[in-house]
């Protein structure tokens, strides 16, 4: 089993930043792949951006490239979210996610097989 617990969410202005982590214990060759999603109110939980731990590959959704960055600490086991000009359609519950194996694209909800509790980002205008 594997374990995440996000942090680092709250409530800013458009144009800040927040840092968003993710502690990752347990079996940590169960987590090959971390991702973090997010869920707005009434909408479905999207991908935001994922990072393979062996080769530090990284993956962003079009509508945050060049203002998020998904970054990975193996040593302390913690993945990061930098999150930059924050906009208010940032606005949701941010949650880490890890996988095992590619078992399809990365950037599906069904790849991954454990998940944080999630953690709150509100951007007001």
């Amino acid at each position: 089993q594997v374990q995440l617990v996000e942090s680092g969410g709250g409530l800013v202005q458009a144009g800040g930043s927040l840092r968003l982590s993710c502690a990752v214990s347990g079996r940590t060759f169960s987590s090959r792949v971390m991702a973090w999603f997010r869920q707005a109110p009434g909408k479905e939980r999207e991908f935001v951006a994922a990072i393979s731990r062996s080769d530090g590959n990284k993956l962003h959704t079009d509508s945050v490239k060049g203002r998020f960055t998904i970054s990975i600490d193996n040593a302390n086991n913690t993945v990061y979210l930098q999150m930059n000009s924050l906009k208010p359609e940032d606005t949701a519950v941010y949650y880490c996610a890890a996988t095992a194996a590619r078992t399809g694209p990365l950037t599906t909800r069904r790849v991954y097989n454990f998940w944080g509790q999630g953690t709150q980002v509100t951007v007001s205008s």
